[in-house]
């Protein structure tokens, strides 16, 4: 399997069990209706497991733009490269989104928030406050990076970096904690073509109803997570080099 398929299949599981949950617990006349954030966070995790465990042999199981950053910075991959790892991230949002819609589709039909529509694509703050969002995502996304890049190993020299199945579980874990500890404000995107590619999916969905796509915020859950990653390398090199 080649990268540019493992990121997409990867990324695609990602979206699918992860939005998954949150429509389980936002729409109407689900069994998981209203059953909270902890379930959320639980779901997330596991959405990261699953994807990691399958393709982490075959791609390093990057799954996210952020990550596929941090290596970029560290000389990990090259710019060819990431730009492989960013196109199998963004298609495998976008049909991974589509696969949450196909699934819900009913339950979308019956509810009327166009919020909790949107919410089963992509974030949005529970204060909306541009610079305190942006540190949010740069922060929660900053945890997720430099652990990954201390569990993995990766170093400043050029070593290869890539996450394989003993990595999976550790890394859901560190998802969980920023979840229960850091996502309350931004709901912790972390990850551009998490938020990104199914904020495009619902543009161009047949929802009806669906309210504003929020494009005015869409840029914060992309280049947060992306300034995230990119410190968290930097400092993670400075700290390797003592």
């Amino acid at each position: 399997m080649n990268t540019l398929i493992a990121e997409l299949i990867g990324t695609a599981m990602l979206i699918l069990l992860g939005n998954g949950v949150v429509a389980n617990v936002v729409l109407n006349q689900t069994k998981g209706k209203d059953s909270g954030w902890i379930v959320i966070t639980f779901g997330w995790a596991i959405a990261v497991f699953v994807p990691v465990f399958m393709v982490g042999a075959y791609s390093g199981a990057h799954i996210n733009p952020a990550i596929t950053v941090a290596f970029l910075v560290n000389n990990s991959i090259t710019w060819s490269e990431a730009g492989i790892y960013f196109s199998g991230q963004f298609l495998g949002g976008m049909l991974g989104a589509f696969l949450v819609w196909l699934h819900y589709k009913p339950h979308v039909e019956v509810t009327e928030d166009q919020g909790a529509k949107r919410a089963i694509f992509c974030t949005d703050p529970a204060i909306r406050n541009t610079f305190q969002n942006f540190i949010s995502e740069v922060i929660g996304t900053f945890v997720l990076v430099f652990a990954v890049l201390f569990i993995t190993g990766a170093t400043v020299d050029g070593k290869p970096a890539s996450l394989g199945a003993l990595d999976a579980l550790p890394v859901a874990l560190v998802v969980l904690g920023i979840g229960l500890s850091l996502g309350g404000t931004t709901g912790y995107a972390i990850n551009p073509a998490r938020d990104l590619a199914p904020r495009i999916m619902h543009a161009i969905l047949p929802i009806s109803k669906k309210g504003s796509s929020d494009w005015g915020y869409a840029w914060i859950p992309v280049i947060g997570p992306v300034v995230g990653g990119a410190v968290a390398s930097i400092l993670h090199g400075v700290v390797m080099g003592f």
